[in-house]
């Protein structure tokens, strides 16, 4: 056999893929990835893909970007790891420095982490130990059903995804959970309306109602920055997450963004809290920290959480959390060189057309008798498919159509994984406006072929 015969011999019988269901992998053709250029990947039969998910939303700058491949190699040729458990090495040292200056001003000491899993599982333990330490007992959180924080035991306690969590129930603490507020939005006032400001007022009655009866044991309330990703592309309503921020003031608690997705120019800008100006007690960042190179997370906290944990050695009020890997200098010396590359290649100034041109190019998937909503936050967007748009009737689960549209886009050159049935558009930041339209015109070339089968 040759040697891309045993790979996939190999991955077939060897690796157990995540969130997938391997007797299905097993029966197909799949994709083996071997190098990447750009916005492009490609495979061991030296095939060409359109990267559509930016490698499941952290790719930023492309892959093989060579300001990022020469931090990466300049570090290897000093030091590739040492622990940061009572000692620190200068990468990781210079990163908190830089994260500290670009994230909101209130947000001033980063521990590292190495996914965005971890990140929210460190702030939920942060929040909870920082209640512990002032001596108030504070110990439940709040969260938004059709969350999406991570598949820890933490952070899916406070996610609200039933197919991803339901079977790990009896692991789980207890959460206090309100509504998605896109699904609340779309059920109270229609999809014209969902995004307005006054359907958030509407939301946040209810929202300020629940936590005036219940505010005296919430230690958080988490949610992510603005859109709920995994749940498939769910935005919130126009200024939702800044009432939160005035609630959570009000009351008491702790806020705590998930920033794990639209962190680092997902979003248009920066943060996605900025679009809002707004300022969490505890911010997770992921994905996009290291331009989709390497692993690494980090939970970033105000100083007043932080000084609640500085004592006496014998007072035992340290955080008592750590990683092998935290702070890993290989990491943090590619995140560095990512932040400078947003500044060198304006980054943002030029995703802004792009946004715009999405958002354009979106209305007409309005017109696809299969597509029964279009949602965008950003440079994100999802198309979700149904099998009857005049009932809204899905597909059944089983069919999987959204994979059957990813397989026939997969033939023309782009490759993207769905949500289910949730079409997403996640490409790397840098992708040209030209790429972008092809993206599009296979995406609706691909969704429209469902009509004939």
């Amino acid at each position: 056999m040759l040697k891309k015969d045993y790979l996939k011999e190999w991955d077939k019988e060897y690796f157990w893929h995540p969130f997938t269901q391997m007797k299905v992998y097993r029966e197909e053709e799949n994709l083996i990835v071997e190098r990447g250029e750009g916005v492009y990947v490609y495979d061991i039969n030296g095939n060409r893909y359109l990267d559509g998910v930016a490698s499941l939303w952290c790719n930023v700058h492309g892959h093989n970007h060579p300001k990022l491949n020469r931090a990466l190699i300049e570090q290897v040729g000093k030091i590739a790891h040492f622990t940061t458990l009572g000692a620190s090495n200068v990468p990781a040292v210079v990163f908190a420095k830089n994260l500290v200056e670009i994230t909101p001003p209130k947000l001033t000491k980063v521990f590292y982490s190495e996914d965005g899993a971890e990140a929210m599982e460190i702030a939920i333990k942060i929040a909870y130990h920082y209640w512990h330490n002032k001596g108030e007992k504070k110990a439940k959180f709040v969260t938004l059903s059709e969350a999406y924080h991570g598949d820890t035991i933490g952070s899916v306690s406070v996610g609200g995804i039933n197919i991803f969590h339901e079977k790990y129930k009896p692991l789980l603490f207890d959460v206090y959970k309100l509504p998605s507020p896109y699904l609340e939005a779309v059920r109270k006032a229609g999809r014209e309306k969902a995004l307005e400001y006054d359907t958030t007022k509407i939301l946040i009655e209810e929202v300020e109602d629940f936590i005036f009866h219940n505010h005296q044991d919430i230690a958080a309330f988490v949610l992510e920055a603005g859109v709920q990703g995994a749940a498939g592309i769910l935005p919130f309503p126009k200024g939702y997450l800044k009432e939160i921020r005035r609630i959570c003031d009000e009351y008491n608690i702790l806020m705590i963004v998930d920033e794990v997705a639209t962190g680092f120019g997902r979003s248009g800008y920066m943060f996605a809290c900025e679009k809002e100006g707004v300022e969490p007690d505890i911010m997770a960042l992921g994905k996009g920290i290291t331009g989709g190179y390497l692993p690494l997370a980090a939970t970033i906290v105000t100083e007043e959480i932080f000084n609640a944990f500085l004592g006496e050695f014998g007072e035992a009020k340290h955080f008592y959390h750590g990683h092998t890997y935290t702070g890993n200098p290989l990491a943090c010396s590619v995140a560095i060189a990512n932040l400078e590359v947003f500044d060198e290649e304006q980054t943002l100034k030029k995703l802004q057309p792009k946004i715009e041109l999405l958002e354009e190019r979106l209305e007409e998937f309005w017109s696809l008798k299969h597509v029964g909503d279009v949602r965008q936050y950003g440079f994100m967007a999802g198309i979700q498919l149904v099998k009857d748009k005049e009932k809204n009737e899905p597909f059944p689960y089983g069919e999987r159509t959204g994979f059957k549209v990813a397989r026939m886009m997969m033939d023309k050159g782009v490759w993207v994984r769905p949500l289910g049935d949730v079409m997403v558009i996640m490409p790397p930041l840098v992708i040209s406006e030209k790429e972008l339209e092809y993206l599009l015109d296979v995406m609706f070339e691909s969704i429209k072929a469902l009509e004939n089968i």
